[in-house]
């Protein structure tokens, strides 16, 4: 587990880690581990004939996400995002493209790795900021950006806001710090749905 010990739950116990912190139920890492088994086609044998039936349709069916409601854009241009400028956040955002055709399991959500189809139409080593549209509750929200090394999703209350979601949003005060070493303090914590190529998860921000 990564969290500090002295922080964790007593209470709970998770078998997969064989530590206290949290419930093996609610183990997210064990819960990437199963379903990447799964998507070797691993651990069927332990279905019942129900459950196999549910999970071969599910696997040829993806989820289809709602139609959207509306459309957010989150970055609206200009030539500086929270006092840093273009150029500035530029060298601080830096993705790898990864040569050769290589499979990458994300589990813990710490990485992204990407293959030369992904790489087509880029000028060559680049560095410019990922961003892309993701469908979120029920609301297409464009430029969403892309940032592996935060610690915490963030999404905007005015973004928020325009999904119609505000009853959603649970009040937490958390101190967070941007780019430029300024703190801003959080509104609280929300529970949303996102849907990406096929992909259904429920995430917070």
């Amino acid at each position: 587990m990564r969290s500090d010990p002295s922080k964790r739950n007593p209470d709970f116990w998770c078998e997969f880690h064989r530590d206290h912190g949290h419930r093996t139920i609610d183990c997210k890492q064990l819960q990437g581990e199963v379903e990447h088994l799964l998507k070797q086609d691993y651990l069927t044998d332990l279905f019942n004939e129900k459950g196999k039936q549910s999970y071969i349709k599910n696997k040829h069916e993806p989820p289809k996400p709602p139609s959207p409601k509306r459309t957010v854009n989150v970055i609206t241009g200009g030539d500086e995002v929270n006092g840093v400028t273009y150029t500035a956040a530029k060298k601080t955002s830096k993705i790898t493209v990864t040569h050769g055709k290589r499979v990458c399991q994300v589990l813990d959500g710490d990485s992204i790795t990407f293959n030369d189809e992904d790489a087509d139409d880029l000028m060559i080593p680049h560095n410019d900021a990922l961003v892309i549209s993701l469908l979120v509750h029920d609301t297409n929200v464009k430029r969403v950006l892309i940032d592996p090394s935060s610690l915490v999703n963030i999404i905007l209350l005015r973004v928020v806001n325009k999904m119609q979601a505000n009853d959603k949003v649970i009040p937490k005060a958390r101190s967070l710090a941007g780019f430029d070493n300024s703190s801003v303090i959080t509104n609280g914590e929300v529970l949303l749905t996102t849907f990406a190529e096929g992909v259904v998860k429920d995430t917070k921000f």
